[in-house]
């Protein structure tokens, strides 16, 4: 199959993953806060992958990632309330929906916005980011049962292993696939140099737009998976911070890198989390301390991140 060409290794390992990580789930040796971690990360490297394509592939600076990764959440966890779904095949529908509505959202909003570049591009976007905090604190107004700066509370777990690594592997194959197609071409030569993409016939503002919707589209997603994995969300969860968490994940592992984004999602979050685990608990806000000092030292090693725009035939992520 065409859709698979060149994946098929990725696929294999894929499964191998799984087989491990259930076999340690359910032998009791991974205690439940590990289990929830490591989905977790999971759903971060999805969201990052989405990031990836905004700024990684296409150039586009972004810091209101974490807007469209809420709206997804939000979104999905409203649907799942309403419609008191519990099961994780009527749950796929509602997971599409929060994908596509925050893909929506991020084409509306970047018809004006991505006419901008570089940091005028990321001031739009992090205001953008500050707008949709804002409207989640006092959200409670319009409909309560989404509790505002209370928290939504409520929302049924779904999302198990299962679930997160078959949308993961199959959203991966598809980012992969429409970046070695000529859509991603056509994204890459815009990062390179949108005035001579323009020139020689490249739509730059469509694609651009394309690109930004898929990336929003992914955010969603992930969005939506972590809403039915904690099953309480506060606005607190999409602010800032958690945009510059997906930027870390992107600059780590290189931009235009998916097997970097995936190495560096499960860096980034294991060791954020493995400090907690490490540190006594007096001294806990240590580790963001030890947290810039670890990115200083790994910007140092490795300035264009762990893969730079190298993917891994080892995952069978390559152009083969």
């Amino acid at each position: 199959m065409t859709f698979l060409k060149g994946a098929r290794r990725f696929l294999v390992i894929s499964a191998v993953v799984y087989i491990l990580l259930k076999a340690l789930f359910l032998s009791g040796l991974a205690t439940e806060y590990v289990q929830q971690v490591v989905l977790y990360s999971l759903i971060m490297i999805l969201a990052s992958l989405g990031l990836n394509v905004i700024y990684g592939y296409t150039g586009q600076f972004s810091l209101g990632h974490a807007a469209f990764y809420g709206i997804g959440a939000y979104s999905s966890a409203c649907l799942t309330h309403a419609l008191a779904v519990d099961s994780w095949y009527a749950f796929l529908p509602i997971l599409l929906f929060g994908g596509l509505f925050s893909g929506l959202i991020g084409y509306l909003i970047g018809v004006p916005i991505l006419k901008l570049r570089d940091d005028f591009l990321a001031i739009a976007t992090l205001g953008f980011g500050m707008l949709v905090r804002v409207l989640l604190d006092n959200s409670d107004k319009v409909a309560d049962v989404v509790g505002g700066s209370r928290g939504f509370i409520g929302i049924p777990r779904i999302t198990n292993l299962e679930l997160v690594l078959a949308v993961l592997v199959f959203l991966i194959v598809v980012t992969r696939n429409l970046i070695f197609s000529k859509y991603g071409l056509f994204w890459q030569c815009i990062k390179d140099d949108e005035l001579a993409s323009t020139a020689f016939g490249i739509d730059t503002g469509r694609m651009k737009s394309m690109a930004f919707s898929y990336g929003c589209f992914l955010a969603g997603v992930a969005g939506g998976l972590y809403a039915h994995l904690y099953t309480f969300l506060h606005p607190s969860n999409f602010d800032l911070l958690k945009s510059i968490d997906f930027l870390v994940i992107v600059i780590v592992g290189g931009m235009g890198s998916i097997t970097g984004t995936i190495f560096a999602g499960l860096l980034w979050v294991g060791f954020i989390e493995g400090l907690r685990i490490a540190l006594p608990s007096g001294i806990l806000e240590l580790r963001w301390v030890f947290i810039p000092i670890f990115l200083i030292i790994l910007m140092m090693l490795r300035p264009y991140g762990l893969f730079a725009q190298k993917e891994s035939k080892f995952l069978g992520i390559d152009k083969t």
